[in-house]
């Protein structure tokens, strides 16, 4: 889910950019109100708090990398789709 809402917010912060689709306030409340709010980092900061209170700290390198590569890419991957199709 977390991907998809990164693809999401990639392909819209394209459009905003590019095609000046939202305006400034409701740019504010697409992104961080409703797809900021789904896509909170609280599960993925306690789960890598607590492997790093257990000793873990090799999971939770490769926890936060899981989560942040793969929702970097996501975001990117929107971008160029919405560049892509509105060129």
């Amino acid at each position: 889910m977390l991907i998809s809402r990164c693809l999401v917010i990639g392909f819209l912060s394209q459009l905003a950019e590019a095609r000046g689709v939202f305006m400034a306030e409701s740019r504010a409340f697409v992104f961080i109100g409703v797809l900021g709010g789904f896509t909170t980092f609280s599960t993925f900061s306690n789960e890598t708090m607590n492997l790093l209170r257990d000793g873990e700290r090799l999971l939770a390198v490769v926890n936060i990398a899981a989560h942040l590569v793969p929702g970097l890419i996501a975001v990117w991957l929107g971008r160029v789709l919405a560049y892509e199709i509105w060129r």
